[in-house]
């Protein structure tokens, strides 16, 4: 007789009793059977597993701190621009101050390199990190990217990252670009040094917080936001922190995709022991 159905006449109290174990459920029912796919309740099981989550009560949830930093198979985005920020800051200290300041000013994505090479500097830009490994926004950076990829993928981290860097950015020169035509301010502020991955990392900053708890959500928001707002009061930079602001709200606009996108991720993750799974099509069971 095949496995299969035996425990179909465990099931229907033909064949021996089973004994209390690890595998058997509450009130001495037989739990699932190693070897056998489809069977009753191991999918609802699963489907129950993931619609609680890691967050939910009742779930077993160990921390790893170690997953709080990018790992080269975890989140490959994450280590990858890290080690090129990393040699990039590196070269910026390093290097002859005369060639960084020239290769900076290329990577500026002010209005007048926007106009001559826009999809060059928007990615230049993108490689430096303004004021160095030690900068805030390059620790940020490792921490926020590194939860927003495990979360989301990727694909969709890069997504998140470049989107909210290119928007933000153009959101900020479109308007400098159009007071300099009509005369509200001068040439030279067509000029100014623009560069860094501050507007990706306030992006990833507010979209990462529509996938935490409501307990540290709202927190992380609230202090994020406050901080930016005492930058832009204190007026030393206020193009750049209007932009860091606008970034954190694209950030918050983006939660309905990104939470459908989890889901979808969630979803399509195939359930151990299902026939249906490409890996065991066409398998026999004896």
């Amino acid at each position: 007789m095949s496995w299969l159905g035996t425990a179909e006449r465990i099931r229907a109290g033909r064949g021996p009793a089973a004994a209390p174990g690890p595998d058997t459920g509450p009130g001495g029912t037989p739990g699932l059977l190693a070897g056998i796919p489809r069977q009753r309740g191991g999918r609802e099981t699963g489907a129950r597993a993931a619609a609680k989550g890691p967050n939910t009560p009742g779930t077993a949830v160990r921390w790893r701190p170690w997953r709080l930093l990018p790992t080269p198979v975890g989140t490959p985005f994450t280590f990858g621009y890290a080690v090129l920020l990393a040699a990039t800051s590196l070269f910026a200290e390093y290097a002859d101050p005369g060639l960084v300041s020239e290769l900076l000013r290329g990577s500026s994505t002010d209005v007048v390199h926007l106009a001559q090479a826009p999809l060059l500097v928007l990615i230049a830009s993108a490689l430096w990190i303004a004021g160095g490994m030690t900068s805030a926004y390059a620790v940020a950076f490792l921490f926020v990217l590194t939860a927003l990829e495990r979360r989301v993928g990727a694909l969709r981290a890069v997504a998140v990252f470049f989107g909210g860097h290119v928007l933000a950015t153009l959101a900020t020169e479109l308007p400098v670009a159009f007071s300099v035509a009509a005369g509200r301010l001068p040439e030279s502020s067509l000029h100014r040094l623009d560069y860094g991955i501050s507007f990706g990392v306030m992006t990833c900053t507010g979209a990462l917080a529509g996938l935490l708890p409501a307990w540290s959500r709202w927190p992380l928001l609230a202090g994020v936001g406050y901080l930016a707002l005492m930058d832009l009061l204190a007026y030393v930079d206020p193009l750049s922190d209007w932009g860091h602001l606008l970034s954190l709200a694209l950030g918050v606009a983006s939660w309905p995709l990104l939470r459908r996108w989890r889901t979808r991720r969630a979803e399509s993750a195939p359930l151990l022991g299902d026939v249906g799974h490409p890996a065991l099509r066409g398998a026999r069971m004896y």
